[in-house]
């Protein structure tokens, strides 16, 4: 299935049950509407409604591999949603309210993760409490270097993503990357 990048796509996610519903099928897998409803505490019927409307717009599949009405969802190849900041994209105030809704809703779902680490990190292995967690470091970029970072920095996930899969004993971690201007804007 072709990766999403249409306006309706950035639409249908900016609803907190189907991003929540996505984000779940992207870290735990595959789950049917009940398994879903269960984790996110809402209803079954509920459940299915928003994973229909996430199929829609090619964010969530049917793996197929469900009996009867039990369909089993995952979560589509990474989702290629239109970039709010691109200037040759021409969001309508619609579009960019769902990708402000989008991005808050990110940095929400990252606080509630991260404090989910700090309150359980002493129960993980020393390597890992060393390893994981809130770093920071200030870089110094022109344009093209920022280009150039976020782009390797997405390189280097992907090649661990590819590395750990099927891997006795690896176990997975959220990478978030945020690249933020310290700076004020350049003038015009």
């Amino acid at each position: 299935m072709a990766r999403p990048t249409t306006r309706p796509a950035l639409r249908v996610l900016a609803h907190p049950v189907r991003s929540r519903v996505l984000g779940h099928l992207r870290v735990h897998g595959p789950a049917t509407a009940t398994e879903l409803a269960a984790a996110l505490e809402t209803h079954t019927g509920a459940t299915s409604y928003h994973l229909r409307k996430l199929e829609e717009v090619g964010l969530v599949t049917d793996t197929g591999t469900g009996t009867g009405r039990r369909r089993v969802w995952a979560a589509a190849a990474e989702p290629e949603l239109p970039d709010a900041g691109d200037p040759d994209l021409a969001l309508d105030a619609d579009d960019e309210a769902a990708a402000d809704w989008l991005a808050r809703d990110y940095v929400q779902h990252f606080a509630v993760r991260a404090d989910a680490w700090v309150g359980e990190r002493g129960r993980w292995p020393t390597t890992w409490r060393q390893h994981c967690g809130l770093d920071d470091h200030a870089v110094l970029v022109t344009t093209e270097q920022l280009t150039a970072l976020s782009a390797e920095l997405a390189e280097v996930l992907d090649r661990y993503r590819r590395a750990g899969a099927g891997t006795p004993g690896a176990r997975r971690v959220a990478a978030y990357t945020c690249l933020l201007p310290v700076d004020p804007p350049p003038t015009a």
